[in-house]
């Protein structure tokens, strides 16, 4: 996979929200999201080290906007022992791996809060396509097919909202697909979806929906 893809830069055509509204709105309530939760992440970084020593973040290459690499910030949920830069969903009984404190952090989603500085810098928006990973060629050519590569990956997204871990590769791609084109559209489609997802999002994450661990996709 290529690092530049110039092609792929020139297939859509870009809206002032996507570009200017949208950045410094990720930057806006990320930086604040960063000030507010700060001493709560210093507790979880306290507790994750009692429960398991290591390193506290986990570092992962992921697929970025135009399919360039990022790397992107976790607080570490799984042992040591973990092998690294395998999907969860294709590890053999991955409950074995996953540590005490990590099941509270999966469970809620707060093992994502590191990526609120991801987000402040530019790696990330607050809402977009889940990040794949760089080795998850099955669904980054599924979004290929929607452009949803072509847009800067998110915290939480159209997909994750609309099904999580139960869907399917290609149902995923077409969500996110859904989503690159409601952000594309001059109307201000973009940020109706945006706040849409963001509210929708709060009320996942505290029912569990669509959470299936290790899966993905209904079959799986």
């Amino acid at each position: 996979m290529a690092e530049n893809n110039v092609t792929a830069e020139q297939r859509i055509k870009r809206t002032f929200y996507d570009v200017v509204v949208k950045r410094f709105l990720d930057m806006l309530l990320s930086g604040l999201a960063i000030i507010i939760l700060l001493p709560f992440m210093l507790i979880l970084v306290l507790v994750i080290l009692i429960d398991d020593p290591g390193p506290v973040f986990f570092t992962q290459k992921r697929i970025g906007i135009h399919k360039k690499y990022v790397k992107i910030h976790k607080f570490r949920s799984m042992k040591m022992s973990t092998p690294h830069d395998v999907p969860t969903h294709l590890l053999k009984d991955p409950d074995q791996y996953i540590t005490r404190v990590g099941k509270f952090l999966r469970r809620f989603s707060v093992d994502e809060l590191p990526q609120l500085l991801d987000i402040f810098v530019g790696k990330m928006s607050i809402v977009g396509p889940r990040p794949a990973l760089w080795n998850q060629e099955d669904l980054i050519e599924a979004r290929d097919l929607y452009h949803a590569n072509d847009i800067k990956p998110g915290l939480t997204g159209w997909a994750q909202i609309n099904g999580r871990d139960t869907l399917e590769i290609e149902d995923k791609a077409r969500f996110d697909g859904d989503y690159t084109a409601e952000l594309l559209k001059s109307n201000g489609a973009g940020f109706k979806m945006d706040v849409k997802c963001l509210f929708r999002s709060v009320k996942v994450v505290l029912t569990h929906a669509g959470e299936v661990e290790g899966g993905t996709g209904r079959n799986k």
